[in-house]
């Protein structure tokens, strides 16, 4: 018997820097795909909470802690529905470009990116580190 998954890829305008609004873009798309029912697990856009590119304000200070606590929004506001975020967090002693999975109220898996673009509009091999491990979840 086979069984399918359903995925929803969410398109969404994110602002660079609204780091709540961002949040609220998750948590509003990802509970409003849950309450129509049928969709699995909902895919937002790479630094979807920083938005692109998030460039200098990788730097600021304040930012891991932004981060920390829009996942927890993030964890605590969406039920019935998996969702795949992108955001910048310091991983393994270096920043890096992630991917988390949100299942249920838990960040149950964290993927780093491997290729970091850096020719014309892109310069992420400025800011992030890329990752050595390939990830599987």
């Amino acid at each position: 018997m086979s069984q399918k998954l359903v995925v929803a890829l969410a398109q969404i305008n994110f602002l660079v820097g609204d780091i709540p609004g961002n949040t609220q873009r998750v948590i509003d798309c990802a509970n409003d795909l849950a309450a129509q029912g049928g969709t699995d697990l909902v895919l937002f856009s790479e630094l979807a909470l920083t938005g692109y590119p998030p460039e200098d304000l990788l730097l600021r200070p304040s930012l891991e802690r932004r981060i920390s606590d829009a996942l927890a929004r993030i964890q605590t506001e969406v039920r019935g529905i998996c969702v795949v975020v992108g955001y910048p967090k310091k991983h393994k002693g270096a920043l890096r470009n992630m991917a988390g999975v949100i299942v249920d109220g838990q960040l149950v898996y964290e993927y780093a990116k491997q290729k970091l673009p850096n020719y014309q509009v892109f310069d992420e091999k400025r800011y992030f580190e890329p990752a050595d491990e390939v990830g599987v979840f």
